[in-house]
């Protein structure tokens, strides 16, 4: 991980937490009795999770519809935009998650605090409320498709069968508590990497041509949709809000002896794996359609990529896709629901059950499945909301984690905060570009 990031392990000399800060879970860790060496080394490995669990928001429907159209219509133009996405995405998710850890509130809830006005505050919610929205939208979709092409269930059934299962795996989240859920979850990743994975195994892509993939570009405005419909899928907004709030209801129930420094230590372990596992597996589903998909008629959609797959690489591929495209709707939903409640609580100081905004959310995906329109379209549309999304999360997170009075001595370094600049001023500057092409022509 870059050298300029690990900001928090030598900042002795610099004041101390603000004293709102000093009564937070997370402070009080930081000046707890110390555990002997050898058992804060175990608890290292317990620490591991919440990035996990944030990072199946990254291997999405929506991602698999991005990834697999952009590699289908343009082959290895846009890998470059799925690796620049996530090196921005592990910065992003550190911040979120160190933001959650050392306060211990979440985004949304320093955000309901800091923003004064009612008006101002009840906007924000809606724009966050709508990029949740898309996500769940995105989520139940996928799941629908997959069980349509596993099992020839009508859309609007697979969708019921996939909002009625993230509602039992969000009972889990509510009653067994966050390390449970942590579990099941990590399963369901373990199963959509296996999943879309296989296949770049089997038929592996041309080196040469992912070299030259690697040289940033584009080819004409449709291009540029795909390309921010990626970075919405891999940066999902959603995921900033809920990383914050999955590390502090996590380290609520820590054991004493882990200071701080320990728990970002171990955070920015767990991002790293996290972001290693999904970018490898978002470059595979790209690679996969570049490779075997491009210029095969049909491939815009899953329903013809899984067809496609069948024709061309066998039963046994097709389904492990399917299978993987299952289990991305059904996690990446649950984290969806979480984070969304997360959001109306934290800005507008509402406690929604999750299970009731489960059911909720659910109606505008099944309007939708139950309306005919093109499923893989709606994919691939939703991630673009989210992509106008990020900034609203990301500009908020790097100005928060850079305030000493929010984060003391683990404030970001100034080049960890131009880093986060960088990203944002990129991912406002792509938006911008795509708007001019989609309006002016």
């Amino acid at each position: 991980m870059p050298q300029n990031l690990n900001d928090e392990q030598s900042r002795a000399a610099a004041p101390p937490a603000p004293s709102a800060l000093r009564d937070s879970p997370a402070a009080a860790a930081a000046t707890a009795s110390s555990a002997g060496p050898s058992i804060q080394k175990h608890r290292i490995l317990w620490l591991l999770g919440p990035a996990l669990v944030a990072g199946v928001a990254y291997l999405d429907p929506g991602n698999v519809a991005s990834n697999m159209t952009a590699g289908a219509k343009y082959g290895y133009l846009l890998v470059w935009v799925v690796i620049a996405g996530n090196v921005m995405a592990w910065l992003i998710q550190y911040l979120s998650a160190k933001l959650g850890i050392v306060t211990g509130k979440s985004l949304p809830q320093l955000l309901g605090s800091g923003i004064r006005n009612r008006h101002a505050r009840r906007a924000y919610w809606l724009q966050a409320e709508l990029v949740a929205m898309a996500t769940d939208l995105a989520e139940i979709i996928g799941g629908a498709v997959a069980l349509n092409l596993l099992f020839n269930l009508p859309l609007i059934w697979g969708g019921v069968i996939t909002g009625t299962v993230s509602m039992v795996m969000l009972a889990v989240q509510t009653r067994r508590g966050p390390r449970v859920f942590e579990r099941v979850i990590i399963g369901l990743l373990a199963i959509i990497a296996i999943g879309f994975s296989a296949g770049v195994f089997i038929s592996p892509p041309e080196a040469g041509s992912v070299l030259a993939g690697m040289v940033p570009r584009f080819e004409g405005t449709d291009s540029v949709l795909l390309a921010a419909s990626i970075l919405g899928a891999t940066i999902m907004p959603h995921a900033i809000y809920a990383h914050s709030a999955l590390a502090r209801d996590r380290f609520e129930v820590r054991a004493s002896g882990l200071t701080t420094k320990r728990l970002l230590t171990a955070t920015r372990w767990d991002v790293s794996i996290a972001m290693l596992i999904a970018g490898s597996v978002n470059l595979c589903i790209l690679l996969l359609a570049a490779a075997n998909l491009q210029g095969v008629e049909g491939t815009d959609s899953l329903e013809g990529a899984y067809a496609a797959l069948e024709d061309s690489m066998g039963m046994v591929v097709a389904t492990l896709f399917a299978v993987g495209l299952l289990a991305s709707g059904l996690a990446s939903t649950s984290v969806g629901a979480y984070a969304g409640a997360e959001i109306m609580h934290g800005l507008l100081h509402i406690e929604v059950p999750l299970l009731a905004r489960r059911l909720v959310t659910l109606i505008p995906a099944l309007l939708i499945l139950g309306s005919g329109f093109d499923p893989t379209q709606a994919l691939v549309l939703s991630q673009v909301v989210l992509s106008f999304g990020i900034p609203f999360a990301l500009v908020p997170l790097v100005w928060l984690t850079a305030k000493a009075g929010v984060l003391g001595e683990y404030r970001n370094r100034w080049m960890t905060t131009a880093a986060g600049v960088t990203a944002s001023v990129l991912l406002i500057a792509l938006n911008v570009t795509l708007l001019v092409l989609l309006f002016g022509g």
